[in-house]
């Protein structure tokens, strides 16, 4: 025997692909070597056959698809796969004919596994629609409310508990969220206060001119800014800045799974993570609101004196008239509320990020939103409330 004699098993068909129909069934024929060896080759055959079903150019009216091995080589799993995909493309049930045993065995295995597209219809709109998904988001809107109760209910625990033992107060965390959301943001806070009554008075200026009554626009400044504009535009600076930043804090905490230990070991994430920075929410939206009247109502009386010629001390002599205590009260009784609306949509947003970045920004984005409309939704309440109530 030589030496140099190789096993015919080792050597490779080229593979080929015929059909036609046979016996009132669509038949492939394949020969050659159907491995993975002629993988690129064996893709470019089935396409091609693929794309002539789906073009209808060999469309039968046959009720099954048949393989016919008798031609075949070899055969491995990605061969079978392929042939398979003819099979799927078709839509017909598989229909063995002549081949070895082994290659029977295979092509069945792989038809009986392989996943089928699934392809689903695309709904069709109907006049019901609308009421559907208005249930959908009632639904949610439930879910969500049970979900803020439950942590509004574990924060009072907590709360309880930390006025019980004093020492479990954690001083540390919520005078390290006071400042970030207090102090560091008092500068961006009294900015944005005092152009907005900047801008104010110089337009209450321009229409009250008309009238004579230039003095007015104390009146309009000092009512707007104590009442409505310093608590509502603090409440939706700190909803942007701080609101966000706890959402975040917390979902990258929900992402590495922090949240879950702190769980195992026994502590609980209310108590840890969400008092500190609810307490100091609530703490700091107040003191931000006093400092956004007070630089609003200096950004008026600069701008009534640059531009409605009105002096500094006649602008305190009617501010001092026309407002009293009670309407600072007003704004400033909003302001706990408005903080602690922030703070537990935050959480909750927080505690539903999933295990991604895109969740994670998803949630963040969701809770800026929701947080600035529950914020107006809860003024408008207390604009009635305190209109019935005559003040």
């Amino acid at each position: 025997m030589s030496l140099n004699a190789e096993p015919t098993s080792w050597s490779t068909q080229p593979p080929s692909l015929r059909k036609a129909d046979v016996g009132g069934a669509v038949t492939a024929f394949p020969s050659g070597d159907w491995t993975l060896a002629h993988a690129s080759v064996l893709e470019k055959l089935v396409s091609a056959e693929v794309r002539a079903l789906a073009d209808g150019t060999r469309k039968a009216s046959a009720a099954a698809f048949a393989i016919d091995f008798s031609a075949i080589g070899q055969l491995d799993t990605v061969g079978a796969l392929l042939l398979n995909r003819l099979v799927l493309a078709s839509q017909q049930p598989l229909k063995m004919m002549q081949g070895e045993d082994k290659h029977r065995v295979l092509m069945q295995a792989v038809n009986a596994n392989d996943l089928k597209p699934n392809v689903q219809a695309k709904p069709k709109s109907g006049p019901l629609d609308f009421f559907v998904s208005l249930g959908r988001m009632g639904k949610t809107f439930v879910h969500e409310l049970a979900q803020v109760l439950s942590i509004l209910g574990g924060a009072s625990a907590a709360l309880v508990r930390w006025l019980t033992f004093v020492r479990r107060f954690r001083w540390a965390a919520y005078l390290t969220h006071l400042e970030r959301t207090g102090l560091n943001a008092a500068p961006i806070v009294a900015l944005m206060s005092f152009l907005i009554g900047g801008i104010l008075a110089q337009q209450g200026t321009f229409y009250f001119r008309r009238f004579g009554a230039d003095l007015y626009v104390v009146d309009l400044a000092g009512m707007l800014t104590l009442r409505e504009l310093g608590v509502l535009l603090t409440a939706i600076m700190v909803a942007g800045r701080s609101g966000s930043a706890l959402t975040a804090e917390l979902g990258s905490m929900k992402m590495r799974e922090e949240i879950d230990a702190l769980r195992v070991l026994g502590i609980d994430p209310v108590e840890v993570l969400i008092l500190p920075r609810l307490l100091a929410l609530i703490t700091a939206l107040p003191i931000l609101t006093l400092i956004a009247d007070l630089a609003a109502l200096f950004g008026a009386a600069l701008d009534a004196a640059i531009y409605g010629g009105i002096p500094g001390e006649v602008f305190l002599s009617r501010l001092h008239e026309a407002i009293d205590l009670q309407e600072f009260f007003v704004g400033f009784t909003k302001a706990p509320f408005m903080a602690l609306i922030i703070g537990l949509i935050a959480s909750l947003e927080g505690l539903n990020v999933l295990g991604s970045t895109e969740s994670l920004g998803e949630h963040t984005t969701q809770a800026v939103v929701k947080s600035i409309f529950f914020v107006i939704v809860v003024d408008g309440f207390f604009a009635v409330f305190f209109a019935s109530i005559g003040i």
